[in-house]
């Protein structure tokens, strides 16, 4: 097969903070983020099935307002809508990767040419629900495929008509968004290095805890030369990259993982002996129980050093990736 020449767009997704609510917003958003759970959970069981093989997302709202309509919750249409097509581009996304695992089994089960009508065939019947009278495919597809379930019930998918973004210094924006009273918008205020644009995504991250805008930002085009090298690159434990140049990028690796492990481990451990001490002090001593439960159990150190080590991982493996690709290699498998 022919090396792919040309260009290809460079999207990747921001997160901002939000720095600036009031507490009535901040109640309505957290409210309304439960609502939208249960439209999320429900349109997860009603579309998710293998009955709505072939998924057409922009076709998923009538489906879902057959059983829920907004009023029952208080919710205002376009943010039911717009969580339902977010639920169906999600699932028309993981029925495309079923598609294809089936179609890598099918070329392995009837390699070359001779079969090659027949491959054609059976890919086209996968297409639509026909594959259900195949055994075959019907196998596959049931072995591949995950129907999914949702439980999230802590953000917001807005469309750029949802709200309205408004610059109040050199990284600060104001924000505008849709609320459940009609004609009235909660403001918000978020640190952003570019004006936010396009489909946006309001989440409450509960370990933090605070709120994040999550959009996405192109980058522009990057050009794919014709003449490229090929090196294979190996994942690795040690280090995080090995090419077959015989070169290593994220050394050290290894070593900081064992650490985080280790620690996490002899952490634990004795976070069971207090957990083993506080329950057998609940009726004996319950001042004492409630002072190791309130003192000693809490995670909020804990967390707060498991982003650190999570921030030490990412930032090695990211130096090797640009170590990786920064080379005059240009093209990896």
């Amino acid at each position: 097969m022919p090396k792919k020449v040309g260009t290809t767009k460079k999207i990747s997704t921001q997160t901002v903070p939000v720095i600036g609510m009031t507490e009535m917003v901040k109640t309505e958003l957290l409210a309304t983020m439960k609502k939208l759970g249960i439209v999320r959970s429900e349109s997860y069981n009603k579309l998710g099935s293998i009955n709505h093989w072939g998924l057409d997302w922009k076709k998923a709202i009538p489906e879902v307002k057959s059983f829920r309509t907004p009023d029952t919750l208080g919710l205002p249409p376009k943010l039911m809508d717009w969580t339902v097509n977010d639920v169906g581009k999600a699932i028309t996304a993981q029925q495309a990767a079923c598609k294809n695992a089936v179609i890598n089994k099918l070329y392995k089960r009837f390699p070359g040419k001779e079969n090659q009508n027949k491959r054609k065939e059976l890919c086209k019947q996968l297409k639509t629900s026909a594959f259900l009278n195949n055994s075959l495919l019907h196998r596959l597809v049931r072995r591949e495929f995950q129907r999914g379930h949702s439980w999230v019930n802590n953000q917001i998918v807005y469309q750029q008509v949802g709200y309205k973004c408004k610059r109040l210094s050199r990284n600060t924006y104001q924000l505008e968004l849709a609320g459940l009273t009609r004609g009235k918008r909660n403001k918000i205020v978020v640190r952003s290095n570019r004006k936010i644009k396009g489909q946006i995504r309001l989440i409450y991250d509960q370990i933090l805890p605070r709120f994040e805008i999550h959009f996405l930002v192109d980058y522009g085009t990057v050009e794919i030369p014709p003449l490229r090298q090929n090196i294979g690159v190996d994942k690795g434990y040690t280090e995080a990259f090995y090419d077959s140049r015989g070169q290593a990028h994220g050394k050290g690796l290894g070593k900081v993982i064992t650490k985080k492990s280790d620690r996490i481990c002899a952490k634990n451990r004795n976070r069971g002996k207090l957990w083993a001490l506080h329950r057998k002090l609940e009726k004996l001593d319950p001042a004492k129980s409630a002072r190791i439960l309130k003192n000693n159990l809490s995670r909020k150190t804990e967390n707060r050093r498991y982003r650190q080590n999570q921030s030490e991982i990412t930032a090695i493996i990211g130096a090797a990736s640009k170590s990786l690709f920064n080379g005059d290699r240009k093209s990896v498998v």
